[in-house]
């Protein structure tokens, strides 16, 4: 039987008398990360870990997620505990405020991620992924791409990816072959093969959003040629809800 006990004594160690984390609420936008707080996260993370993803460890592990006409199914099991994840409000805890972000430090995420992979690699790597597609979008996507998905990527309603590898080369990415053709009003139709994207199809949310390395058609040789293109798995109704299935296909 596994067991896993958080080294709380040891992170709590860490934060206060080696990095001094009370100075961070001194920082502005951080105002709230004050010690008692992150203390009191830490320790409800850790029983999160302990009681939901541990158990799940090895029976999800063997018995592995199910493909079926395109459409992967995770482990027993694993729906509910990503409910409790996101109820327990671990998504979006470093996303910004303006777009229903928890605006913590990434300190904080930090120690919950190595309780969660200490625990549940293969589960964590869902929400691991969704928070680094929210975070490139955050720094790098217009405004209106913000407002239209990093809400529901903040709130855990949608998950998210990076779509890198490509059969023929791996991940000599001055090789991809992936191309983005311009269809006007900052549209793109996007043609290629990926492999190996991690949590690139499941069933644990409503959408799935894959951040796409492609090349437009005058672009350079190399790496300097290379874009980053933000493809749904359903594309968005007026309303900003999914609607039909976009051009996208797991096999």
């Amino acid at each position: 039987m596994q067991t896993y006990n958080a080294p709380l004594r040891d992170m709590r160690f860490v934060l206060n008398e080696l990095l001094d984390v009370g100075e961070l609420a001194t920082l502005p936008g951080y105002e709230d990360a004050t010690p008692d707080v992150i203390d009191a996260m830490i320790e409800e993370g850790a029983k999160l870990c302990e009681n939901t993803l541990l158990p799940l460890n090895r029976p999800a592990d063997e018995e592995g997620c199910h493909y079926e006409n395109g459409v992967v199914r995770t482990p027993a099991g694993y729906k509910e505990a990503y409910r409790t994840f996101v109820d327990a409000g671990w998504t979006g805890v470093t996303m910004s405020p303006d777009y229903g972000g928890k605006g913590l430090p990434q300190t904080i995420s930090m120690v919950f991620d190595e309780m969660v992979c200490s625990t549940n690699l293969a589960f964590g790597v869902y929400p691991l992924l969704s928070n680094g597609a929210a975070s490139v979008i955050e720094l790098h996507a217009a405004e209106t791409l913000k407002q239209a998905y990093l809400p529901r990527l903040g709130d855990g309603t949608w998950s998210g990816t990076m779509c890198l590898t490509e059969p023929h080369c791996g991940t000599d990415l001055g090789l991809i072959r992936t191309k983005a053709v311009p269809k006007g009003d900052d549209r793109y139709a996007i043609s290629g093969t990926k492999i190996f994207i991690s949590a690139g199809e499941h069933d644990l949310t409503e959408n799935i959003v894959h951040l796409v390395l492609a090349k437009l058609p005058d672009a350079p040789a190399g790496v300097r040629g290379i874009s980053l293109f933000l493809v749904p798995k359903r594309r968005l109704k007026e309303d900003g809800t999914p609607g039909p299935a976009n051009g996208v296909s797991c096999g």
